[in-house]
């Protein structure tokens, strides 16, 4: 069942007791993985920061406030399990580098947990991807060599899936306000097609 399985994931301790690669997290792990058997809607992003880490508040910051901002939901509707599923790549905050940047998301969580808690999604429909460890998760060889491309690319990414439509995205934060004023059309053409498509899946759970 979903519930114990994410259980399991809140217990975990694996890349501080026992890194498979690399050295152990620096801190006390805190799993972030939101998900439900009704959740329609997933956001994959890279892996907790330093804000989630403390509060366990998955994009609870202006990062947050924007894409919510994209999808043209509120807080309550995004932080209704029920509806939207917030799986990233690495569940635990991974520490920082020498540089002071977030280092990549461990790569325990795709081969223990990752898989499992997809594979216990069967109802999503939509998939928000965020970032380039998601990008190669979701996306495989459909990726392109850039992630403007692969952005540029969102009709025929989206009407290459089946049952469940994906959206590549940048990410929100505001080191990309350059490229979203380089790039007029994400918000232009792609996000009202965005909005159109999450609030027609959320509104068959009214």
């Amino acid at each position: 069942m979903l519930e114990d399985l994410l259980n399991e994931i809140s217990r975990c301790r694996l890349c501080r007791d026992a890194p498979r690669y690399g050295e152990a997290l620096p801190q006390e792990p805190r799993p972030v993985c939101v998900a439900s058997t009704t959740a329609r809607i997933l956001i994959a992003g890279q892996a907790p920061g330093t804000r989630v880490h403390a509060s366990g508040i998955p994009f609870n910051d202006p990062s947050g406030d924007r894409l919510r901002a994209w999808m043209g939901l509120g807080r309550d509707e995004f932080y209704d399990q029920r509806r939207v599923a917030i799986v990233p790549m690495g569940f635990c905050f991974p520490g920082l580098d020498a540089k002071g940047g977030d280092l990549p998301p461990r790569r325990e969580c795709r081969e223990v947990w990752r898989n499992r808690v997809m594979a216990a999604l069967p109802q999503i429909r939509l998939i928000l991807v965020i970032g380039q460890y998601a990008q190669a998760y979701h996306l495989g060889k459909d990726r392109e060599k850039t992630l403007t491309a692969t952005v540029a690319n969102w009709r025929a990414i989206r009407a290459r899936q089946n049952s469940r439509r994906l959206y590549v995205l940048p990410h929100p934060s505001w080191r990309n306000n350059s490229w979203l004023k380089k790039n007029p059309w994400f918000e232009e053409d792609l996000l009202p097609e965005l909005r159109q498509d999450v609030s027609s899946i959320l509104s068959e759970q009214n």
